[in-house]
């Protein structure tokens, strides 16, 4: 008879581990991604990256990258490259005529910009080079600018220019300088461009 109870009660404590086990367990997608980290889902690494941008069946833009974080946020899509960018930008002939480097960059898909920062440097054929904390390239009107203290320095005309804020086409053949300044600037401004 004791042998009967000692079974039974095995049979009793089994069937209540199954019946606990069988409410722990759930498929409701809420508390799923609760347990789940949703931040490490919602990133994507890539390395080694090339990225081209075309128009009208003609690559236009190539974007080269040893690292790229995507982060697939619905309210913030965006890519970071944070050991450094470089973007060429490419002619009908399929060959560069201006060049965007900087040490750490993030591109914002809603707003089709490109943040570049860290010793930003825009130059051409010509040489002639910005050099700048930060640069904003704009896909869309397809335009660098920044607010920053910048440095152009153009060697045919044996000339160099400092001044705050900055717009050019993506060719550089044109640009302005929002506010120029002589020989009088911030030494730490300086410094930061080195």
């Amino acid at each position: 008879m004791s042998q009967w109870f000692d079974n039974m009660k095995i049979f009793y404590g089994s069937l209540l581990l199954l019946i606990f086990f069988s409410y722990s367990c759930s498929n409701d997608l809420e508390e799923v991604n609760a347990i789940t980290n949703e931040k490490f889902l919602k990133i994507e690494e890539a390395k080694f990256v090339t990225i081209l941008y075309s128009d009208s069946a003609q690559v236009r833009v190539r974007i080269t990258a040893d690292k790229m974080v995507r982060h697939l946020d619905k309210k913030m899509p965006r890519d970071e490259f944070p050991e450094g960018i470089y973007v060429e930008f490419l002619g009908e002939s399929g060959k560069p005529y201006s060049w965007l480097e900087a040490d750490r960059a993030t591109r914002y898909e809603k707003d089709s910009e490109v943040i570049a920062q860290g010793n930003a440097r825009f130059y051409n054929r010509k040489k002639e080079m910005l050099t700048s904390t930060e640069l904003i390239w704009n896909e869309n009107d397809q335009k660098l600018r920044t607010n920053k203290f910048v440095r152009i320095t153009q060697p045919i005309k044996g000339d160099t220019s400092y001044g705050y804020g900055f717009e050019a086409n993506e060719e550089f053949t044109l640009f302005e300088i929002k506010r120029k300044t002589s020989s009088i600037f911030n030494i730490e401004d300086l410094k930061n461009l080195k």
